[in-house]
């Protein structure tokens, strides 16, 4: 039985296909138009004009997932007062975001982003053939729509807080 699942999980690792590579520091932040949890649409240039914490993850409703959201949402007040928006992305639909931001009271919006083409483009899909899921990376955008920053090893427990940390010093003269 071992055997067998060490074999399964073997496979999965070598049929492991990455998408291209993140957009670079310093580029135009790719634009989108996506679903929020409550099914409105948001494109990037409705975040024009303030700073934005663009994070993916990979699903709704698990641990490391609902640790850095609940540490987003913990902080909201903080990233409102430097007038800085956060916004999640994953391959889970529209349903799914529902129910994960009603559970933990998320005062965010979070993106569908379903077929995978929003975290292709930022270089975070991860298909696996059997499925798909946008690896834990975030960019963050200035007010103009440029990539300052983009973090590709995420600690849930800590990512907040760097983030915050960051834009302070980008807005610092």
């Amino acid at each position: 039985m071992n055997k067998n699942l060490f074999l399964i999980g073997t496979l999965l690792l070598t049929t492991l296909v990455f998408a291209g590579e993140p957009p670079a520091v310093g580029t135009s932040a790719p634009t989108f138009k996506l679903q929020d949890q409550t099914g409105n649409w948001h494109t990037l240039e409705d975040y024009r004009d303030q700073w934005l914490a663009l994070y993916f993850y990979p699903k709704d409703d698990t641990p490391g997932c609902t640790t850095e959201a609940c540490n987003f949402r913990d902080n909201i007040y903080a990233f409102k007062a430097i007038g800085a928006a956060v916004v999640g992305i994953s391959v889970d639909d529209v349903a799914s975001h529902k129910k994960f931001s009603d559970k933990y009271k998320l005062p965010f919006t979070i993106l569908a982003d379903e077929d995978g083409t929003t975290a292709k483009t930022y270089g975070v899909l991860r298909d696996f053939k059997l499925m798909k899921l946008a690896s834990r990376q975030s960019f963050l955008i200035n007010p103009t729509g440029e990539i300052v920053k983009h973090y590709d090893d995420v600690d849930p427990d800590k990512h907040t807080d760097q983030v915050l940390k960051d834009i302070k010093a980008f807005m610092e003269p």
